[in-house]
Order: structure tokens, then C-alpha cells, then sequence
């Protein structure tokens, strides 16, 4: 997909055809110290039998940063597969913005 190692699966949800939708968090920029590193959340679409259907970056953030979703924008798998606009905010809580 991405020529890297996935750093850990963050959600698994199963869609309304019997596939899955997968969050996958992925270092896309190693930096010294690795607190610095660049990560990328990836949603991966699964068929039934774990077929790769398609993938998508909806965040790209520090380490140090925290990715939330808005509370009025929940992920849902009803037929509307889009997720949600993430909102990245630093550990002190303010926003930077979209990735």
C-alpha cells in the first residue's frame, strides 16, 4: 500500500456487505528523537474475504499530537463510508488544524 509497516491498527468496524473498514496508524517520517516522528492514519475498505477494495489518509500528525474526532461527526458504516474530518489538536489542547 504504502512500502511501510503499519505502527498498529487503531479501529476495526464492519461495513453493511460483510467488509471492514480498518484504521491503520503508520510512521510515514522517522526523525531523531523518534517523539518527533510523522504519523498517517490510513482507512483501509476490506471485503469480505480481506480483500484490499481501497485506502485513504484522513490525518497526518507529530507523535505528540492527539487526533480526535468532532463529538458531532460520529464514524458510521451506513452506507455513507466518508469518514469524519479529523481535528488534531497538540498536547495542550489547541487546534492546528486538518493534516
Amino acid at each position: 500500500m504504502t512500502c511501510r509497516q503499519p505502527e498498529r491498527i487503531t479501529a476495526v468496524e464492519p461495513d453493511n456487505q460483510g467488509g471492514w473498514f480498518v484504521e491503520v496508524e503508520v510512521v510515514e517520517d522517522r526523525r531523531i528523537p523518534s517523539s518527533a516522528d510523522i504519523l498517517a492514519l490510513y482507512e483501509l475498505e476490506l471485503d469480505v474475504d480481506g480483500a484490499l477494495l481501497g485506502y485513504g489518509r484522513i490525518g497526518r500528525y507529530s507523535r505528540g499530537q492527539t487526533l480526535e474526532l468532532t463529538p458531532d461527526e460520529p464514524f458510521t458504516t451506513d452506507g455513507d463510508t466518508s469518514p469524519p474530518s479529523p481535528e488534531i489538536h497538540g498536547r495542550s489542547g489547541d487546534q492546528h488544524g486538518n493534516a
